[in-house]
């Protein structure tokens, strides 16, 4: 029986390089796994991933999911999964429930401001299996919490959407999220 599967963590967890490691242990077994990813998240490349550590993986969009194309593959795997709409994450629960493929899902759970993103708000109340993805903040605690930065000071205010990598978001612990402080 098929599941869906949320892995979140916060960023700089290597939520996309254990998905570009599972991809690969499908592919070295000789099953296909189909990366997607949402067509706004461009960071890396149209049509790829790319994880902080340097692994790199082609991928198509979310947007071009069917549960037909789905039913060709032994396993779907979305990266920047908090970017899912309600309906995006409804189609992944038909692929899992009326074609038997797994999903396995990663992203983040909150934005900079603490909220919910819409595809994890999703995720999180119909996913068969949630696990986290562990990081630690600069104090060696568990981060649970991306906090967003210009010129190297947390900021509260804007956009729920920012895409940006190590320059933009740094995971914190709750205490130091809350206190704003990115370094000792």
């Amino acid at each position: 029986m098929a599941k869906l599967y949320f892995r979140y963590g916060a960023m700089g967890s290597s939520k996309t390089a254990n998905a570009i490691m599972v991809q690969y242990n499908y592919q070295e077994r000789g099953q296909q796994a189909l990366m997607v990813k949402p067509a706004m998240e461009n960071r890396d490349g149209c049509r790829a991933v790319a994880s902080r550590s340097g692994l790199r993986a082609e991928c198509a969009f979310v947007e071009e999911l069917t549960p037909d194309i789905a039913a060709g593959y032994d396993c779907i795997i979305v990266d920047e999964a908090q970017f899912l709409t309600k309906e995006q994450v409804r189609l992944l629960v038909e692929i899992v429930d009326r074609k038997n493929v797994p999903v396995i899902c990663y992203g983040l759970r909150a934005d900079f401001q603490g909220n919910l993103f819409e595809g994890s708000h999703w995720l999180l109340a119909w996913a068969d299996s949630i696990e986290e993805i562990k990081t630690v903040c600069w104090c060696g605690r568990k981060a649970t919490c991306n906090a967003r930065l210009s010129g190297g000071r947390v900021v509260r205010e804007g956009e729920q959407v920012l895409l940006g990598g190590n320059e933009s978001y740094v995971a914190l612990c709750r205490k130091h999220w809350a206190d704003g402080k990115v370094g000792p």
